[in-house]
């Protein structure tokens, strides 16, 4: 079986800013196979859009390579331009020129090709982001959403190695934003291209990508799956910052980890060194259940349509989240039945 392509590889990549004495990028590697969509995630501040501004050829190393569709396009001594790198970006302000329509907007990557082709291109894209009939408009006639959609186009048309979006969907509302997410998800598969997304919103990142980055003070922290991430992060930085969750106290004995809500086995390969531990517990991790003898409390509540996601006060006075399906409406300072149904177990050492 042959080994798939790769649309980008970043080889212990680093990137240092003049006066700064820690890197902006430290270290980071990674493979995008071609044909996938990828996110780099994390707060602001973490070093994830400086990380794309190089790949898109406009921040140069201080160590470390970049390669684009198996070119070499940067090292420390030498940064081949962004136009000369085959690669498509979409902005934040989605940048289309207010003297253009809609067709010329998407058109503008491609003016080697032949009228014709170029008609067939835009046309062939207009009808793909459901704007078929909307190419004589101009940008300021259209919507946020179809905006953005536009934008996209435009970096696909030439057919890019690459696609890079550096927080496309930030100035959407959230109805939109999330409706928009899975659209331009389905352009990039239609089109089976390789796209990188940068954002904040992991709700973004889990709808939209197939593999995630998490970044953190410029530290690549895990690359993976969301449900990797989300049951199996190698950090409590990760651990706390993908997902809800709280961190429980909990203590190895022998054979089991033992905590306020029972006893649990030693996960099978586990290397739990330390005696005192946090055991990580999400909210789908606790399952309502009047006929438990285990109690908790309601000191807060959130609607969310289907379900609440309730805080509960354990016995302790420790805090866990629970997710109840909506139809089982407690009151705040009503005790409820809980009980654990843990498939996952995640702990870290004690803090």
């Amino acid at each position: 079986m042959s080994t798939p392509p790769l649309a980008l590889e970043i080889d212990h990549l680093s990137i240092g800013y003049a006066g700064s004495a820690t890197p902006a990028v430290q270290d980071i590697s990674f493979k995008l196979v071609a044909g996938t969509i990828a996110c780099l995630l994390g707060p602001s501040g973490c070093g994830k859009t400086t990380l794309l501004r190089a790949i898109a050829g406009f921040l140069a190393p201080s160590h470390g390579e970049i390669h684009i569709g198996g070119q070499r396009m940067s090292t420390p001594g030498q940064v081949l331009s962004p136009e000369k790198r085959h690669v498509g970006v979409v902005f934040q302000d989605y940048a289309l020129f207010p003297h253009l329509t809609v067709q010329e907007n998407i058109e503008f990557g491609l003016h080697r090709e032949k009228p014709v082709e170029r008609a067939a291109r835009s046309n062939g894209l207009l009808a793909l982001i459901g704007l078929k009939d909307m190419g004589k408009r101009y940008p300021h006639e259209l919507s946020g959403g179809q905006q953005q959609r536009v934008a996209l186009a435009r970096a696909l048309a030439p057919r890019p190695a690459l696609i890079l979006l550096d927080e496309p969907f930030s100035n959407l509302d959230v109805e939109l934003k999330e409706r928009l997410t899975l659209e331009v998800r389905d352009i990039l598969k239609a089109e089976r291209m390789s796209a990188i997304l940068v954002t904040h919103d992991q709700h973004e990142a889990f709808s939209m990508a197939d593999e995630i980055g998490v970044m953190d003070n410029g530290v690549l922290q895990q690359w993976g799956s969301s449900y990797a991430l989300y049951h199996q992060p190698n950090s409590r930085m990760v651990a706390d910052f993908i997902g809800q969750g709280v961190f429980l106290p909990a203590r190895r004995s022998a054979k089991c980890i033992e905590f306020e809500l029972g006893e649990l086995p030693i996960p099978e390969g586990a290397a739990i060194d330390a005696a005192e531990l946090d055991i990580l517990i999400r909210p789908d991790d606790i399952i309502h259940d009047d006929a438990s003898p285990l109690q908790a409390t309601v000191i807060r509540k959130a609607f969310r349509g289907a379900d609440f996601l309730y805080t509960l006060a354990l016995g302790s006075g420790a805090h866990v989240m629970a997710l109840v399906p909506s139809h089982h409406n407690h009151a705040i300072g009503e005790p409820i039945g809980i009980r654990l149904e843990l498939d996952h177990v995640m702990t870290f050492a004690r803090k």
